[in-house]
Formats: structure tokens, C-alpha cells, sequence
């Protein structure tokens, strides 16, 4: 997906087979059918590309440049402060922009003001609060320990975090104030657009999930758009996860399951894991006249075919989902499940090892979350046995997928 997440060349392929068989409908039904179910099909290609355009630079980390091991609770919080602060030093500066310059900066012709507010008040909120959580061993010579009780006092601490506290993280520092600034732009362009372009940024209610909901240090690892073909990267990943003894979430797409079956029984692949509904075919589920036949038809076939690894959730690609969605999905026991730390493993600039300094980062920052993947591509096959290392003896919990609200 980009997942959120893949806003780019994939979704042009998607659509374009989408629009070839409606092509082909002048030929095979009447002219006036056949010319509106182009039309149709056009202005859906034109709408999804538009809306899966997702920014420029995407946000990389260098973790080499952090002096200090993390292989503890109190480096893991140690490294947890300074990346809330460097974020927020961030945040609070794109508050002085006023929507002109906000919207040049992020590349939009226009921004919704009120869901950049609303995003960036919430920001405030789980900032100030994974702070405290991560201030909670400082001593009286701990670095990154200023107190800050409530979010007005992480901004005022954020604003004068305008330098490295020590000479030891100059080089960390360099990279972090370049890192939380594109990636702060990617969220503050997803929140400007949201009211046009619903997207992970939000939700629509408590109904749906995104991550945020998880306690301190839980995680839950989630992978998308696939399964691929027999022998492909979802069974290499698959071999990987259960090697380290670890579960997932599994997203799926009706239609490539439904070819998989030919070749592998998906109760066996998906033995000890989860598996969830990402829609029939990979198309933005606000916007598709079928969005609701895409939700039933593979959620039956899910159901049907995994047995007790299925679970009643459903991920929109691209995140995108009708605002008045909610009683649709009630009905049908339901739930949507977006997600808070994106790997970008699907964007082709992003190398395993970026993905890895990414996604190292945004966990330190979000101190827990939902974590976007795709089995479709081979880079998460990397990446999760690198952040299990870098990250062993702090204490971090990988979530047992069926313990995930709404699993059950």
C-alpha cells in the first residue's frame, strides 16, 4: 500500500488493468455501456493518481550516528527522549508558517488548516506523554532529562533544542534535525490533505485502529499487499518471522490469494500468524464503486480459506476509506486498522538499510505502534531481524497478533 503507504508507480499499473478491461466493454456490451464504464474507469485513474501522489523526499535516518548502545531500558529511553525532542523542536518551529508558506513548503496548492491543527494538537499530546514515559529513570546528570510535565512544556523545552547537548551527539544531531523535518512534512502533508484525501493520518472514530492505542513499547508488525506467488518473498518472510519466533498481521489482497491457492493451501503458509482483508484488488477503497463487494468478498475468502488465522479487520490501501464507511463495516463486524510507524519499504530510493534507520527512529519517537510492511517486497526480510538486535534487552514487547484489539 504506503500503506499508507505506497502513494506511487505501483498504483498506476493497478489502475491501468482496471481501465484496459473497461476498454474492452465497448466491444463485448452496448456503446453507451461501454463509454461510461470508461469514463468511469478514467476518472478513477485520474482521482487515484492524483490522491497516491505521496511527497518527494521521503525520511531516512542514520543510526550510526547515535554514540550509545540501545540494548537497555534506559538507552532505549535515553535515545527515545532526544528523537521527541528533535521532532518536536520541528513541530513547533512549522507553527509559525501561516498556510502559504506551510502549503509551499509541503508542495500542495492549498491545506486544510484544521487538520493540521488537529494533527499537530494530538502530536502535542502523544509527545509530551511518551516524554514523561521515557523521562521516568533520569538521574541528576542524564542527558536529554530537562523536565517538561505537560505538552506547553515540551514545546518550550523543543524550542531551545535548537543545538547537541554534548560534542558526543553533534553528528547525531545534524542528522535528526534532517530526518524529523522531511518526516514531519510527510504527516503534515498527509494531515493538510485529509479532508480530500482520507489517509493513516487519522481516523474516523474509535472503531478504527491505528497503533497509537498499544501500550508503552508494544508493537505490533504488519505487512501488506500481498501474498506472492508460491516460493516468493511472503514465504522467505514468513521463514524469517518464524525463526525468530515472532507473529504477524497479514494483510491481504483477495484476488492474489485466490492465485496462490492453486499452488499452496493458505491455512498451511499462514500457520501461527494472522490473517486480514487489504480488499479484493489494490484500489483505493473510497473512491471504488465496489469498495463494499471488494470488503465481503475477501473477507469470505480469507475466512474460508485460513481458518483460525483469520481475523475481522480490514486495511484500506493507501489508507483510503469513505468517511461515512463506519455503519458498513459495524455491519459486518468489522474493524479498520490503519497503522502509526511507516516502513516505506515499497518506495524504490529506500535501501534495507534506510528502512531500518527509518523505522529504528520512528520507534524511539512513537515509543509504540502499529508497523507498516509489505511481504511483497523483500526488504522487512532484512529489516526485522536488525531492529530484534538493535533492540534486545530494552525491553520492547512484539505484540502476539491475535492479542491486537478486534483480533478476536
Amino acid at each position: 500500500m504506503q500503506g499508507s503507504s505506497d502513494r506511487g508507480g505501483r498504483y498506476s499499473t493497478r489502475v491501468r488493468t482496471s481501465a484496459s478491461r473497461a476498454w474492452r466493454g465497448p466491444c463485448a456490451t452496448s456503446p453507451a455501456a461501454g463509454w461510461a464504464a470508461l469514463i468511469g474507469a478514467a476518472v478513477l485513474l485520474f482521482a487515484n493518481l492524483a490522491n497516491a501522489a505521496g511527497p518527494a523526499v521521503v525520511a531516512t535516518a542514520d543510526r550510526a550516528t547515535w554514540p550509545q548502545p540501545l540494548n537497555t531500558p534506559a538507552g532505549f529511553d535515553r535515545a527515545s527522549r532526544a528523537e521527541i525532542l528533535a521532532f518536536s523542536h520541528e513541530l513547533a518551529l512549522s507553527e509559525s508558517l501561516d498556510d502559504a508558506a506551510l502549503a509551499q513548503r509541503l508542495n500542495l496548492k492549498q491545506i486544510d488548516r484544521a487538520g493540521v491543527d488537529r494533527i499537530r494538537a494530538r502530536y502535542w499530546q502523544r509527545l509530551s506523554g511518551n516524554y514523561r514515559l521515557a523521562s521516568r529513570g533520569c538521574g541528576a546528570r542524564e542527558v536529554f532529562c530537562a523536565p517538561a510535565a505537560d505538552a506547553a512544556a515540551l514545546r518550550r523545552l523543543a524550542l531551545a533544542f535548537d543545538a547537541a547537548p554534548e560534542p558526543a551527539f553533534a553528528a547525531w544531531y545534524a542528522d535528526a534535525a534532517r530526518f524529523h523535518r522531511i518526516y514531519l512534512d510527510e504527516q503534515l502533508r498527509l494531515a493538510a490533505l485529509f479532508a480530500r484525501v482520507s489517509s493513516e493520518i487519522d481516523t474516523y472514530g474509535s472503531d478504527e485502529l491505528d497503533g497509537s492505542e498499544l501500550p508503552d513499547r508494544r508493537f505490533l508488525l504488519t505487512f501488506d499487499d500481498g501474498p506472492s506467488a508460491a516460493g516468493g518473498s511472503t514465504d522467505k518472510l514468513l521463514q524469517t518471522l518464524r525463526a525468530h519466533k515472532l507473529d504477524a498481521t497479514f494483510f491481504v489482497l483477495g484476488q492474489s490469494l485466490q492465485q496462490r491457492m492453486k499452488a499452496a493451501s493458505p491455512a498451511q503458509t499462514y500457520a501461527g500468524m494472522c490473517v486480514a482483508s487489504h480488499g479484493w484488488e489494490h484500489q483505493s477503497h473510497a473512491r471504488w464503486p465496489q469498495w463494499q463487494d471488494s470488503v465481503i468478498r475477501s473477507s469470505a475468502l480469507i475466512k474460508a480459506q485460513t481458518g483460525d488465522a483469520y481475523v475481522p479487520l480490514f486495511r484500506p490501501p493507501y489508507g483510503q476509506r469513505r468517511a461515512d464507511s463506519g455503519e458498513f463495516f459495524r455491519q459486518q463486524g468489522v474493524r479498520v486498522v490503519l497503522w502509526s510507524i511507516d516502513s516505506q519499504d515499497w518506495n524504490a530510493k529506500m535501501s534495507p538499510a534506510d528502512v531500518q534507520g527509518r523505522l529504528l527512529s520512528l520507534m524511539l519517537l512513537w515509543r509504540h505502534g502499529t508497523i507498516l510492511f509489505h511481504d511483497v517486497h523483500d526488504k522487512a526480510r532484512v529489516a526485522v531481524p536488525w531492529l530484534l538486535k538493535q533492540t534486545q534487552g530494552a525491553r520492547v514487547d512484539w505484540m502476539d497478533c491475535k492479542d491486537y484489539p478486534g483480533a478476536d
